[in-house]
C-alpha cells in the first residue's frame, strides 16, 4: 500500500490536556482492532477544568489530530474528575492578564472562536462526556458538540452577565436552538443554573444516567426533584433543586454516598458503538448538514462578537473578572446596586467606580 501522508498541521505536545485512543467496543462490549474512539480530556482539575490560554490552542490541535485519524471513529470530549467539565475561561488569566487589555483578548478570542469552530467542522462525530459542572465558556463549548452525555449530579447555565461579559461565545447562537428562545433568554441573562434533569427536559442533553452510590446502588440526584411536582407556590417543577429542609436532608445523603462514573462511561461507550455501525460517510454528511443550524448563527456572529468581548475588557469585562478573582470567597461579584446608582448619575467609566464597586472596597 501507498504511503498514507499525514494531514496534521503540527505535531503537539500536550500539556494542560490529555489525548487518548480506546479501542471501539463491538456490539458485545469486546475491543475492535485496529479503531478507536479519541478522547480529549480537560486537564484542570484544581480550577474546576477552566481553560488557559495554552488549553484552548491544545484543544484546537487535538480535535484537528482525532479528525484526521483514519482509525478513529468518534471523539469524546470530557474532562479530568467528577466535579466540573468546563466552567469556561480561566478567570484568574482574564484578570491578571487580559483585562484592560483589549487588543490581547481579541487574539485569545479568536483562539477560541476556532476552538468552537473546530468542533462545529470535525469529520468525525463529537460527543461531550459530562463529568460535573457545565458552566458558561464550558456550556458554549459543549453545546457545540454533536451529543451531550451527563450525569445527574451536574448543573449546566451561563454567568456572563454576572460576572462582567455576555455569553456570546456560543450560548446566544446555540441555546434558542436546543431550548427554546424564552428558557434561553432565562438561562443567558439570569444565569440561574438548571440541573442535569431540568436540562435534558429542555432538550440540551442526549441522556442523564445517575452518579451516587448508596449502599453499592445507584440513586437518582437527592438535590432535586425527579419527578414532576408542585411547589410551595403552586408551581409546577421538574428537576429543580429541593429547599429548605429537603434540601438539608438531600445534601447529607450526597456527603454519605459515593460519585462513580461508571454508568456514565457505559452511555457513553454505548454511544459510541451505536455510530461504529453506520456508513462513516453518510454518518459524517448527517451530522454535517445538522451542524449547520448551528453554523448559520456562529457564523454570522463570532466575528462581531469577538469585537464586543474584546472592547468590553475596558469596562465591565475588566471589573468582572478581577471581582471574581480577587473577591472574597463568599462575594465574587462587584456591588451592581451602587454600579447602576453611580451609572445612573453619569459617572464615567474609570478607575473610581471600579474601585467603588470592587467586593473589596471599604469605606
Amino acid at each position: 500500500m501507498e504511503t498514507l501522508k499525514n494531514h496534521d498541521l503540527v505535531k503537539t505536545d500536550y500539556k494542560e490536556i490529555i489525548f487518548e485512543k480506546h479501542p471501539c467496543l463491538d456490539k458485545s462490549g469486546q475491543n475492535i482492532d485496529g479503531l478507536y474512539n479519541a478522547w480529549i480530556i480537560l486537564n484542570n482539575p484544581q480550577q474546576y477544568n477552566s481553560y488557559t490560554t495554552q488549553m484552548v490552542k491544545e484543544v484546537i490541535l487535538a480535535m484537528r489530530e482525532a479528525s484526521n485519524d483514519r482509525s478513529v471513529v468518534a471523539i469524546v470530549f470530557t474532562a479530568v474528575g467528577n466535579k466540573a467539565f468546563c466552567t469556561g475561561g480561566n478567570t484568574k488569566e482574564y484578570a491578571e492578564y487580559y483585562a484592560g487589555n483589549p487588543q490581547e483578548y481579541k487574539q485569545y478570542m479568536r483562539l477560541f472562536n476556532d476552538m468552537v469552530s473546530a468542533i462545529l467542522m470535525n469529520d468525525k462525530p463529537v460527543i461531550n462526556r459530562v463529568n460535573g459542572m457545565r458552566i458558561g465558556g464550558g456550556q458554549e463549548i459543549g453545546m457545540a458538540c454533536d451529543f451531550s452525555i451527563a450525569h445527574d449530579l451536574a448543573r449546566f447555565g451561563q454567568a456572563g452577565p454576572k460576572h462582567g461579559s455576555a455569553p456570546d461565545g456560543g450560548s446566544t447562537d446555540f441555546l434558542p436552538l436546543f431550548t427554546g428562545i424564552e428558557n434561553a433568554m432565562y438561562s443567558c441573562t439570569v444565569c440561574d443554573p438548571w440541573s442535569a434533569h431540568e436540562a435534558l427536559r429542555y432538550g440540551l442533553l442526549t441522556e442523564i444516567v445517575p452518579a451516587l452510590k448508596m449502599d453499592g446502588e445507584f440513586i437518582t440526584n437527592p438535590l432535586v426533584y425527579t419527578n414532576r411536582w408542585v411547589d410551595d407556590n403552586g408551581h409546577l417543577v421538574y428537576g429543580k433543586m429541593h429547599t429548605g429542609a429537603a434540601l438539608s436532608h438531600a445534601k447529607e445523603i450526597l456527603k454519605s454516598g459515593e460519585i462513580s462514573l461508571e454508568k456514565l462511561d457505559e452511555a457513553v461507550e454505548k454511544l459510541c458503538t451505536k455510530l461504529l455501525y453506520t456508513f462513516p460517510n453518510c454518518l459524517s454528511k448527517t451530522i454535517n448538514s445538522i451542524r449547520k443550524h448551528k453554523l448559520e448563527h456562529w457564523d454570522k456572529n463570532k466575528e462581531s462578537n469577538r469585537d464586543w468581548l474584546a472592547l468590553n475588557m475596558m469596562s465591565e469585562g475588566m471589573a468582572g473578572f478581577r471581582a471574581f478573582n480577587d473577591g472574597p470567597k463568599n462575594n465574587r461579584e462587584v456591588n451592581f446596586v451602587k454600579m447602576r446608582q453611580l451609572l445612573a448619575q453619569g459617572h464615567p467609566w474609570d478607575n473610581e467606580l471600579q474601585e467603588v464597586i470592587s467586593p473589596n472596597y471599604i469605606k
